[in-house]
């Protein structure tokens, strides 16, 4: 979808600035040059964030307070905020948390409507949390992006603070931002204070031994962070100590007293949802990290429903306890099963940080006594710890080659591919118009491409805001070798449409179907999406809810309907056959440039 920043109101303690009256479009520079690319990889943000940390103040002033610059990654308890609690109790000073709503900023990122009312639903209820400790979150809106670091340390200054607290976020325009922070606050006396959060093992701490560089392919990156974790288990599993809350004596205060009036606003502007959407947002996906517990609960413990489905909630009632033949136990044979139920749903709490995921560690471990952490012991319970240990990959991947969060393939080889597409990524500054489409990407993300588990796919998408990974796994492929349509346009509808849309995961699993990133799937392995279809929805029933024109169709005719089928049920016909596709591909992958 097409998106145009709306230059909200800035605001800050106590001062209200007019809004431009013409302000220009943000268009932000999708895909970065080939020798860009290469010149951040040759020296990564995150190594020169390091660096800066080295380099903050070490001794400064106690201050009035304490700040917490709270996250999009970071929507509950956490280390930094622990760590800054702790700073205010050492001190005898309040702690405040700050919230930085940065509308440039989610354009650059492709983040969708769906994506930022989650993440405002959680703050709401973080806020009253909050309140009950007596500490302020307090959100303000920074534009432009380019300035918000200035501005943060304004806050900052207007609040007497001297130390802020806030955990690292591994894109690159946040990593720059970061570090002109940190290079700002030095002449203020300001202790910028930065942890690692979102990973188990956070990035730079797994390499090759053989040659010291970051690891490219998952096995081997998988096995050295077993035995690192499980050389360490109580030190990387082990939570943030509780927030400390702050003297009541706060909200008299003239400065912080009226934080706690912020409100939390319902939409921002440029991303609101429709009322209808809104609300099968609520109900699907429950905002709130007792929800996000709840929600893990149901799959250690429960069995799958097919009641479960659809868009539903997931905390509905009817769930059966099994010991035996619940979810997490069925994982290692269920899991690329779309039509049961038979995955956590977890995604969302993931990656807005609702949930830690050492939290689902543990709880994973305690309730079925595991000592060590082995992928291979438990075919249920391992198969779900190496899925989950795929994230920490991508954030590594996305902290240790930058060049991916800039719109470039990791192998670079493969930029030259020929795309079908009306517009390259290249030529468009900021997404492209609706109107632009193709026919053959329009009917892809309408579900009308004429294969019945892409269309049920994506259809999922669009009423759900979520689908199953494997589903994703094949519209991605059918979407980037079938109709030959370049993967950042793939991307970007994901992240614009996911409630869980997370970059580094994001990135990862699109240039993994593409064949142009970390660990591909090799440009050869092309997806037959019938097959896929029988492997995925053996039973049918995903294709038949999401795809009511074949609801009455059964058997080998549902993942491969006859053109007679099709035409008799008003379902379209295939945008292009497999074979004709497949030769297509391999032309194209084997000799990039070639047509």
């Amino acid at each position: 979808m097409s998106k145009r920043p709306h230059s909200p109101q800035e605001s800050d303690i106590g001062t209200k600035r007019p809004r431009p009256a013409s302000p220009k479009p943000f268009n932000p520079i999708k895909v970065a040059t080939p020798e860009a690319a290469a010149a951040v990889d040759a020296n990564p943000p995150a190594k020169q964030l390091v660096e800066a940390l080295g380099d903050v103040v070490k001794n400064p002033d106690k201050g009035d307070c304490v700040v917490y610059w709270m996250r999009m990654h970071d929507l509950r308890n956490n280390r930094a905020f622990s760590n800054a609690c702790e700073q205010a109790r050492r001190d005898e000073i309040p702690v405040i948390v700050l919230f930085v709503f940065s509308p440039q900023d989610y354009i650059a990122h492709d983040r969708g409507a769906r994506k930022i009312d989650f993440t405002l639903r959680n703050l709401a209820i973080l806020k009253k949390t909050l309140a009950d400790m007596d500490i302020p979150l307090h959100t303000v809106t920074y534009v432009p992006r380019k300035k918000i670091p200035e501005k943060v340390l304004n806050l900052l200054g207007s609040l007497g603070c001297k130390r802020l607290y806030a955990n690292i976020e591994y894109e690159v325009d946040e990593l720059r931002r970061d570090i002109k922070l940190c290079e700002l606050a030095l002449p203020q006396r300001v202790q910028i204070n930065l942890s690692h959060n979102k990973a188990i093992v956070e990035p730079g701490v797994i390499f090759a031994p053989s040659s010291g560089k970051p690891y490219a392919v998952y096995s081997p990156y998988k096995k050295q962070w077993l035995k690192i974790v499980n050389d360490k288990l109580e030190h990387y599993l082990e939570e943030a100590a509780d927030p400390t809350a702050n003297d009541p004596s706060v909200r008299e205060s003239e400065t912080f007293g009226p934080l706690f009036e912020t409100e939390i606003p319902s939409s921002i502007p440029g991303f609101e949802l429709d009322d209808a959407d809104k609300t099968k947002m609520t109900e699907v996906w429950p905002a709130g990290e007792s929800a996000a517990r709840e929600i893990l609960l149901r799959f250690l413990n429960t069995k799958a429903r097919t009641s479960q489905l659809g868009p539903v909630n997931p905390l509905a009632d009817g769930a059966e306890d099994a010991a035996k033949h619940n979810r997490v136990v069925k994982y290692g044979g269920d899991r690329d099963r779309a039509d049961k139920d038979t995955t956590s749903r977890l995604s969302p709490y993931f990656s807005s940080g609702v949930i830690s995921v050492r939290e689902v560690f543990r709880t994973t471990m305690r309730l079925f006594d595991i000592k060590k952490i082995d992928v291979n012991s438990n075919a249920g319970v391992g198969t779900w710890f190496s899925e989950i240990i795929w994230r920490d990959f991508y954030t590594d991947v996305l902290a240790s080659f930058p060049r991916v969060s800039m719109g470039r393939p990791f192998q670079e080889k493969f930029s030259a591919v020929v795309w079908e597409n009306h517009q390259s990524p290249e030529e468009s500054r900021g997404p492209a118009s609706k109107d632009s489409d193709s026919e053959a990407l329009s009917r892809w993300k309408q579900g009308k491409t004429g294969v019945p588990i892409v269309d049920a796919a994506m259809r999922c998408i669009k009423e759900m805001g979520w689908v199953h990974n494997r589903p994703r796994m094949i519209v991605a492929m059918y979407l980037t070798k079938h109709l030959m349509i370049d993967w950042r346009v793939g991307e970007r509808y994901f992240m614009e449409n996911l409630i869980d849309g997370d970059l580094a995961s994001n990135d990862g699993g699109w240039q993994w179907s593409a064949s142009t990133g970390v660990d591909p799937c090799p440009y050869f392995r092309i997806f037959n999406p019938h097959s896929q279809s029988t492997k995925t929805d053996p039973s049918g029933d995903f294709i038949r809810y999401w795809v009511p024109e074949l609801s009455k169709v059964r058997g080998p005719d549902l993942h491969t309907p006859s053109t007679s089928i099709v035409d008799k049920l008003k379902y379209p016909r295939p945008i292009i056959e497999h074979k004709e596709a497949r030769e297509r591909a391999m032309r194209r992958f084997k000799n990039p440039g070639s047509t």
